[in-house]
């Protein structure tokens, strides 16, 4: 009996020490993205090509930070990417942030590649609620504009007043297509656990504040610094 004790106890202590390696390098890939959302953050809020991206923050409810979403296509196209979600309270303090991805799929002539940097001002309850509560599908669960955007593309201050998100976007390439508008925005929840604990839901994230991360600390410290 000792003999299998002791051998169950070597397999229990080998199991371990394989599932560690793997747990570390999930929270290393998230706190890659937590770390290219500040660095989006920053460069993007002091970009005088999309200015206006700052007074928008200020007045926000909350923001989404995708800081790689690829498009490519020809013919069927299709975009996505990992996003980082973030509120704000009346007091100008950002939640930790809880992990989504944000995909789209759309048909006809779409010719090109486009990674682009994309960060969207949440300006309603409603917008941050359907964000948290729901599959989010831009431009029908929440009203969503678009507004100037950076080097490369054309763009114009958007005239859609009052909508509850508005999308602000960088890019590095030119790209024929659909747009981000219809694009589904899905929580993700094993990123979320990994990240904090067991139980972080979105909701125990961004609403309660149950959870927190210090990996956060440098991304949540740039967003409140740069649009006091």
């Amino acid at each position: 009996m000792g003999i299998i004790l002791r051998a169950l106890a070597c397999l229990a202590f080998g199991l371990a020490m394989a599932a560690g390696p793997a747990r570390a390098q999930a929270i290393s890939d998230q706190q890659a993205l937590v770390d290219r959302a500040r660095a989006t953050v920053e460069s993007m809020i002091n970009d005088p090509g999309i200015a206006p991206l700052k007074n928008w923050l200020k007045r926000s409810k909350g923001v989404i930070v995708i800081p790689s979403f690829l498009k490519a296509g020809f013919v069927l196209g299709g975009a996505g990417g990992s996003a980082v979600v973030m509120t704000r309270d009346a007091s100008g303090n950002w939640s930790p942030p809880a992990f989504y991805t944000v995909s789209e799929a759309s048909f006809g002539l779409q010719i090109g590649v486009q990674d682009a940097e994309i960060i969207f001002a949440v300006m309603t309850d409603k917008g941050m609620n359907s964000i948290i509560h729901h599959e989010l599908k831009l431009g029908v669960d929440a009203s969503m504009a678009v507004g100037p955007v950076g080097a490369g593309v054309q763009g114009s201050t958007t005239t859609a007043v009052g909508a509850d998100i508005y999308a602000f976007a960088r890019t590095g390439g030119a790209y024929g297509g659909a747009t981000v508008q219809g694009g589904w925005l899905k929580p993700r929840q094993s990123w979320n656990v990994l990240y904090y604990s067991e139980g972080a839901t979105p909701e125990a994230i961004l609403v309660q504040k149950r959870f927190t991360n210090s990996g956060a600390d440098g991304l949540r410290a740039s967003l409140a610094q740069l649009v006091r």
